[in-house]
């Protein structure tokens, strides 16, 4: 098959089946496959020649929609240059602004940058450079981490080990895992009041275990996969405190939540905080071509440094990739250019209001928002592979997962687009009632 031949329509989902294992898709089964020809703002063109509005932002990473002009030059104008060079012992301009970048947008001290090729590298990476600087320290007991039940930070077997053990999507794999410490998942809501209450359990782990704990990794504000949960910015800072404290580190998992997506920059800001070590990716790259960084305060590079053996011992073959970090400078720039609070604010109100409707239905347990993410919770899961083809009918693209419906649009989407997203989200949830 020459690289760039066109696979005929008939012969594309055929191929498919035979040689395509799709993400958490069973591979016998894998229910309605949807060929994309091509995409536009934030309309996805199917093969067929339909239409489908993204509520999706491609797994909450195309913020700024497809295709667009500005990102796309980005990536020519860079392809001309050099697509990809080793960083160990070289650096490029692209990396270099865009870590200067990083470290001036995200919360106060962050200072230094590891650039990885996903968000569960990224989280891998933070987890080792928590146990690296213990080490430093000569303190290497300390292996354990403290985190929360339905939190969900990665598909690798570091990252799988700080998820949710039990309800997570991982609980197959908890036999092979390293076995860490789990708070209860936070009930206080985002605009409920915080109670001491709230945070008990936690604060009872970390002072049993303040001698073997590394770090605590945490979701700030919006747990993702575990359901899209809100919680107070007052829980993130009473961890911040109880952290200082006992001296231990903080790792934000800020990979979904980054880049305006909750109404701020990044999620940390609604606490205040600042993390010893942040996580990004997703939307780090405008959606365009895998991306992450995991960033750190001069404690933790300097410990790191301090040690036995200075170097931190990752180095992915990808890492600070030319057309990646140039595409992500062009990204951010085009965010920070642009009236983006002002958009998420009005895409939160208005899911807010067309979401309502939901209420009525005795199987939806909570309609709930916050920044450009829309939730409908059910009391009970749904089967995502029945629902799915119900959406596309609608002319949408809307992927939910256990008991969650869940909208995550594109920044650049209008009024009209938007309400067609809620519309059908209304109706394919008025079906569940027959």
């Amino acid at each position: 098959m020459i690289y760039n031949q066109q696979i005929a329509p008939q012969d594309l989902l055929r191929l498919d089946r035979d040689h395509v294992w799709h993400p958490y898709t069973d591979f016998t089964n894998p229910g309605l496959i949807t060929p994309v020809s091509h995409a536009q703002g934030v309309e996805l063109h199917l093969a067929d020649g339909r239409v489908l509005i993204d509520g999706m932002s491609s797994w909450w990473a195309a913020v700024h929609g497809y295709n667009h002009p500005v990102l796309n030059q980005a990536v020519i104008d860079q392809l001309g240059k050099i697509a990809h060079v080793m960083f160990a012992g070289i650096t490029h301009e692209p990396a270099v602004k865009l870590a200067a970048t990083l470290a001036r947008i995200t919360p106060a001290g962050l200072n230094k940058v590891f650039f990885s090729d996903s968000g569960s590298v990224a989280v891998e990476i933070a987890l080792k450079m928590a146990l690296q600087y213990w080490h430093s320290q000569g303190q290497a007991q300390r292996t354990t981490f403290l985190t929360l039940k339905r939190g969900y930070h990665g598909d690798t077997f570091g990252a799988m080990a700080v998820c949710d053990p039990h309800s997570g999507m991982h609980h197959l794999f908890h036999h092979t895992l390293a076995h860490h410490l789990f708070a209860e998942a936070p009930t206080c809501g985002f605009d409920e009041p915080f109670q001491e209450t709230h945070i008990a359990k936690f604060a009872q782990l970390i002072q049993q275990h303040r001698q073997k704990i590394a770090a605590v990794i945490v979701e700030p504000i919006v747990q993702g996969a575990g359901g899209m949960r809100f919680y107070s910015p007052e829980y993130l800072r009473r961890v911040r405190e109880l952290c200082d404290k006992h001296e231990i580190l903080l790792i934000v998992d800020e990979i979904a939540t980054g880049f305006g997506r909750t109404g701020k920059l990044f999620a940390s800001e609604h606490a205040g905080i600042s993390p010893d070590i942040m996580c990004l990716g997703k939307a780090l790259s405008g959606g365009y071509i895998t991306l992450a960084a995991t960033l750190c305060n001069d404690k933790v590079s300097n410990g790191i440094a301090s040690g036995d053996n200075p170097a931190f011992m990752h180095g992915p073959t990808y890492m600070g990739n030319p057309l990646a970090c140039a595409v992500a400078n062009a990204s951010i720039e085009l965010l920070l250019n642009s009236n983006w609070q002002e958009r998420v604010n009005a895409i939160g109100q208005q899911m807010q209001a067309e979401l309502a409707p939901c209420k009525d239905f005795s199987y939806v347990k909570e309609v709930r928002t916050l920044g450009a993410i829309g939730v409908v919770e059910l009391t009970d899961a749904v089967i995502s592979s029945k629902l799915v083809p119900l959406f596309v009918e609608q002319g949408v693209w809307v992927r939910p997962f256990g008991n969650i419906i869940y909208l995550m649009p594109p920044f650049i989407i209008t009024p009209e687009q938007l309400s067609r997203l809620t519309s059908a989200v209304l109706k394919v949830v008025a079906t569940l009632a027959e």
